[in-house]
């Protein structure tokens, strides 16, 4: 129930996965950053495929490149898994991948900027491409006030944690709820800050648009904050070079639609941003997260022709 208040044996859980957290960063941090990011990619390349989650990734490698053939699709999905690794080892040093460090090249950052010196404001949609804490660095670094919204950790020591060393970096985390958190975003917006989203998971009650040529459900957030507020959306990407070195760019700003009719503004909208993924997932399959429900339950059956490997 909401706000019940949880068990001890639940506390003590959420202080033990803090604590391991802690011990297993700070191990992380005693090694160069590219071997941490080996060492992430090796482990998930390793023990990835056992998985449940591999069988969900192959399904939707089908689903959205059915002219590949299996010796192909084997090759995405361990490149799946390597950069989700590298990924979650590099969340431990993510201070030393930086632009300032020589291991992201960000690119139209002034572009952003220029809008924001018009006093133009700005919604900001990306999905989880490489390692996308890449991209706030990069937004960091070029002195953009960023705030992104993010779903809360259910464990509160993990999520201080995650929205602590994202201050680090000059980001500011915040998790809307209902009307009261749409008000905040709002507010951020009238006072300059750049809201940011990842728009690239399934929302159950999002609004239906094209993606890989099945309809998908996605949250319309970011399209509805724009359109009601006369922001400019910008897509922003990010993608691995080599180990752990990367490119995030800006891309050319969508100026939305108005014609009147408001619900098919927003999915015109949507249905951009889901063409806006789709292009950066072509580009680089083996970078995006592949193991997640992504399509319809209805789509998995038609396509589910063979869920293993």
């Amino acid at each position: 129930m909401a706000g019940e208040t949880p068990s001890f044996a639940t506390r003590l859980g959420w202080r033990l996965e803090a604590l391991a957290f802690d011990v297993f960063s700070g191990l992380l941090r005693l090694f160069p950053v590219d071997t941490v990011s080996a060492m992430g990619g090796w482990l998930l390349r390793t023990l990835g495929p056992l998985t449940g989650e591999h069988r969900i990734a192959d399904l939707n490698l089908r689903l959205a490149f059915p002219e590949l053939d299996d010796a192909e699709r084997r090759r995405i999905l361990r490149g799946q898994w390597d950069n989700l690794g590298r990924t979650a080892f590099e969340f431990a040093i993510m201070d030393r991948i930086t632009p300032e460090s020589g291991r992201v090249e960000a690119f139209g950052g002034d572009r952003v900027l220029e809008l924001a010196r018009q006093g133009r404001p700005i919604v900001m949609f990306s999905g989880h491409f490489a390692n996308w804490e890449a991209m706030a660095a990069a937004a960091a670094q070029a002195g953009l006030k960023l705030r992104i919204s993010y779903r809360r950790a259910n464990n509160p020591h993990m999520d201080r944690r995650i929205v602590e060393g994202r201050l680090q970096s000059g980001i500011h985390l915040f998790a809307p709820k209902g009307k009261e958190g749409n008000r905040e975003l709002i507010a951020a917006l009238k006072r300059g800050e750049i809201l940011g989203f990842l728009n690239d998971q399934r929302d159950n009650a999002g609004v239906e648009a094209p993606f890989f040529g099945h309809m998908v459900r996605t949250a319309p957030g970011p399209v509805r904050l724009a359109l009601s507020n006369d922001a400019v959306l910008v897509p922003v990407a990010v993608k691995r070079l080599e180990g752990a070195r990367f490119v995030a760019r800006a891309y050319e700003p969508f100026e939305l639609e108005k014609t009147g009719d408001r619900a098919r503004d927003i999915q015109a909208g949507v249905a951009r941003v889901n063409a806006f993924m789709e292009a950066r997932i072509r580009e680089a399959p083996e970078q995006w997260l592949w193991a997640h429900r992504r399509w319809p339950v209805e789509v998995y059956r038609k396509g589910k022709k063979s869920p293993h490997p």
